[in-house]
């Protein structure tokens, strides 16, 4: 049973897209950290780093460089994991269902916290492939849709494509 949720076009945001490679192909990109590096942030961006634990409370940490080589650590948390078919996970909590808190400086650093799902179903011999992201408030979601949040994802699911055709 998924947890109760309603779509608000306020607060998220959302695409939906059919890939030709199999679930369980999109699935390993998304749940191995070797498998994930590689595709994850939208070129010339790269995932330096990656840590998995892959169950609700779980981490889920990536460090992300700029191509001027400025670091990105990201830290959050697994809330459900259904092999082949949900991921969802958040950076408002840290492993072990930790609250997190945002630093003072937040606001001007663009941090802004969120929950993704990943969603997937079997789609001929490919995958209906559906990212929603949810936000706490207006602020958050704009921010993140200024940041290029349908491009930059998009970008990284094509790579993620290419990359899983490979393995």
């Amino acid at each position: 049973m998924y947890p109760t949720y309603r779509p608000d076009p306020k607060l998220d945001l959302s695409f939906e897209r059919i890939v030709d490679v199999p679930k369980e192909l999109v699935w390993k990109a998304w749940t191995q950290p070797e498998h994930l590096k590689p595709w994850f942030c939208p070129l010339p961006w790269k995932t330096i780093d990656c840590e998995i634990d892959l169950c609700p409370g779980g981490m889920f940490r990536t460090v992300m460089m700029s191509p001027e080589g400025q670091k990105y650590p990201n830290l959050g948390c697994y809330l459900e994991v259904i092999e082949n078919e949900r991921l969802v996970w958040t950076n408002a909590l840290l492993p072990g269902f930790r609250p997190a808190v945002l630093t003072p400086n937040a606001v001007e650093t663009g941090t802004f916290f969120f929950t993704a799902t990943i969603q997937l179903a079997a789609h001929g011999s490919g995958t209906k492939y559906t990212a929603t992201v949810i936000h706490a408030d207006e602020a958050g979601r704009k921010k993140h849709a200024e940041m290029g949040f349908e491009k930059g994802w998009g970008t990284a699911l094509d790579q993620l494509v290419a990359y899983a055709k490979r393995m």
